[in-house]
């Protein structure tokens, strides 16, 4: 009995020693259950991100309270920090497969912000797709309008361009076509022009039109149809639903993303509200469209440090993924001046175009110095790019037209008329309605100081002109191309056209200036400043033309209280002089297609003669001297020798030299008498004293007008 006692304890030992490995297998599970919770409870984010990677097809989202928590969750993470590349390819796949149905695709593909950088396989896997047939039409237009959203954090594009035929299809489908021919716009390159046959069969759609001026860039002798030169932007925003979002995760994640990546994007303010931020308008850096592994042999724009290395490498340098990145670049810029690729000049005109809408003329204003601040280093960056070029942006010109009829004329007022002055040539029509008719709206409700700067704006405008002018004219004869990039010319009569509206569109603003602002000295400065340029059109720059300034803006300068007003309007009269003499000696020697009228002969004639008159001969406002003012008006204003009150001497710009003069001349007298100045040899030192103080227009005029000259020597 013992033994079997012994035998059954061995039994029951053996037993619970057979049992024991269940047992630990148990607890093992139990651990690993604890730990994945514990885990789960110390990163929730990647407890939901593995829960959505389990849901199956077919799994009821109704009263799915697991479900919505987890997608609460990743939710809110992700319009607060953004999603990490492997949680924008779970997601995208989630939601494009429908396993968690279409209610739920959207709402995924519409919180689906990427923290960095969107893996390329990821968007060629959702193109995938497409194909299946199931995802509503809805569903594919969000995915598509996500794409295009986040098209430049894409990681790498070779493997999308590797399915540019496959996208291509996709043209067919209707409601797709836009937002196809915007995606495809971003990734063609020159051996994808052969698709242009079947784009050709699609229709004329502002989108489709778009994609074939790139298609008729790559292979011009392919493409009969007429493309338009300045299409209007063929593609619309796509990215309302995700932009605020985008631009909040940017930069609150700015220190941490990678440079290369980083999307222009601004917040867009409420349609009711006057106020807007510029939250994000800067230029992207450079980055290409490829890895560096790439098959292809390109050569990086961001690795080169040197011109030489650009001249080495011309023919294998790769456009960046992101065009506006050429800008504020020299060598970038150097590249696109040198090689004169339309497709680039295409690319980063649509690029520009865009920023430029989105941040000025879809939002309202806001006068945050910050958002100033950012978007007045943007526009400069366009301005010095524009100025590299020695061209403006298509893309810069459609905007200031547009931009002049919202503008109040306060908000980057230095940084628009700066991008004005550099409009090229139009013809003249264009220019009155674009250009001059909303300036001049601004100008007469605005400051003085305004219409100062107005000035100096179509002042620096002409004078590009005329230097853009004597240089082609020498080049391409009378047929003058417009833009380089262009095949818009005009003729030099065409030309002449447009500088005579100019010219006398500025006289018209000078002249009611001057008379709603009193004749203020600065307005008077910026109009004698312009009158500069346009006395010496024909000597200075070869164009045949002449046109004075009108009678309101050539009396104020001659009876101005300032000096430097005066002499430099004698500098003017001078230069005009110059130029009718050659003019007129030009006629006579050969025969012209263009003569300068008789009737601004006339008009020279008229202001030399109240000019002399006035400050020479001493016959102010006398019959005959073009200043003519009724004898009655002049005996009841009671001034004494009213014919001699503007001359040298009385002049109320030369009062005070004339003191000086009568003080060194006559130290002992204690009566002035400044009659005695124009006596004998007097006379002649005043007129030298006066000239030694550098009234050398003055002098000039004088010296021509008269007949005589005087030394810079002083009694």
């Amino acid at each position: 009995m013992a033994g079997a006692s012994n035998l059954s304890g061995l039994a029951l030992e053996t037993s619970g020693e057979l049992q024991s490995p269940g047992s630990a297998s148990s607890n093992r599970s139990l651990r690993v259950a604890e730990n994945v919770r514990k885990k789960g409870e110390r990163n929730p984010f990647q407890f939901a991100l593995n829960y959505l990677s389990q849901v199956q097809e077919g799994t009821v989202v109704r009263g799915n309270d697991a479900l919505e928590r987890n997608l609460v969750l990743v939710e809110t993470i992700a319009l607060s920090q953004g999603l990490p590349p492997e949680a924008v390819s779970l997601l995208l796949d989630l939601a494009l497969s429908l396993r968690a149905g279409s209610v739920t695709c959207s709402r995924i593909l519409k919180f689906l912000i990427p923290a960095s950088v969107v893996p390329q396989e990821a968007i060629v896997r959702g193109m995938s797709w497409l194909c299946v047939g199931k995802m509503p039409l809805n569903a594919q237009v969000l995915f598509l309008r996500w794409v295009l959203t986040v098209f430049d954090l894409i990681d790498c594009k070779d493997h999308l361009r590797a399915v540019y035929g496959f996208i291509f299809s996709f043209l067919t489908e209707e409601n797709l076509c836009p937002f196809i021919c915007h995606l495809l716009y971003l990734l063609t390159m020159r051996e994808h022009a052969s698709y242009l046959f079947c784009a050709l069969q699609q229709g004329k759609q502002s989108f489709l039109m778009q994609l074939l001026a790139l298609y008729k860039v790559f292979r011009p002798e392919l493409v009969t149809l007429s493309v338009p030169s300045r299409l209007r932007t063929g593609f619309k925003n796509h990215n309302s639903t995700w932009k605020a979002a985008l631009s909040a995760v940017q930069r609150k994640n700015r220190t941490q993303m990678m440079a290369d990546h980083s999307l222009s994007l601004g917040v867009k303010g409420k349609p009711v509200s006057r106020k807007r931020k510029l939250d994000h308008l800067e230029v992207p850096p450079l980055s290409s469209s490829f890895y560096t592994n790439s098959k292809k042999t390109v050569f990086q724009l961001q690795e080169l440090r040197s011109f030489t290395e650009l001249l080495q490498n011309i023919h294998n340098i790769e456009l960046p993924a992101q065009m506006g990145s050429l800008l504020g670049c020299s060598l970038a810029l150097h590249y696109l001046d040198c090689v004169q690729d339309e497709s680039a000049f295409l690319r980063l005109n649509f690029w520009l175009g865009y920023s430029l809408q989105e941040e000025f003329l879809l939002c309202p204003v806001d006068g945050d110095s910050d958002s100033q601040t950012e978007a007045s280093r943007f526009l400069a960056t366009i301005l010095s790019s524009q100025q590299f070029l020695q061209e403006s942006f298509l893309s810069t010109e459609s905007f200031l037209y547009k931009f002049l009829s919202v503008w109040d004329g306060s908000l980057l007022r230095s940084q628009v008329l700066d991008l004005l002055s550099h409009v090229p040539l139009m013809p003249s029509h264009h220019i009155r309605m674009l250009l001059f008719e909303p300036l001049m709206q601004l100008y007469f409700t605005s400051s003085v100081f305004f219409k100062c700067s107005v000035l100096e704006c179509l002042n620096s405008m002409l004078l590009k002109w005329l230097t853009w002018h004597s240089i082609n004219a020498l080049e391409n004869g009378l047929d003058i191309s417009l833009n380089s990039n262009g095949t818009v010319t005009m003729t030099l009569s065409g030309f002449m056209d447009t500088v005579i509206e100019l010219v006398r569109f500025v006289g018209r603003l000078a002249a009611e200036g001057l008379r709603l602002e009193n004749c203020h000295v600065l307005l008077l400065s910026h109009t004698l400043a312009f009158y500069e340029t346009v006395c010496d059109m024909f000597v200075k720059y070869g164009l045949p033309l002449v046109i004075m300034p009108p009678a309101d803006v050539f009396y104020p300068a001659l009876l101005a209280t300032d000096s430097v007003s005066v002499d430099r309007l004698g500098y003017i009269m001078y230069r005009y002089r110059k130029n009718l003499t050659l003019a007129k000696k030009q006629g006579q020697q050969r025969e012209q297609t263009f003569h300068i009228s008789r009737v601004t002969y006339q008009e020279f004639n008229k202001h030399l003669v109240a000019m002399v008159s006035c400050l020479w001969n001493s016959k102010s406002f006398l019959s005959g001297t073009g200043i003519e003012v009724d004898e009655r008006q002049l005996i009841q204003s009671k001034v004494p020798d009213h014919w001699s009150s503007f001359d040298l001497v009385h002049h109320p710009a030369f009062f005070k030299y004339a003191l000086e003069f009568h003080q060194k001349c006559w130290p002992e007298r204690k009566r002035v008498d400044l009659a005695s100045i124009k006596v004998g040899k007097y006379w002649n030192w005043y007129v030298e004293f006066l000239f030694s103080q550098g009234f050398d227009g003055l002098n000039d005029f004088i010296k021509v007008n008269t007949g005589q000259s005087y030394s810079s020597s002083s009694p």
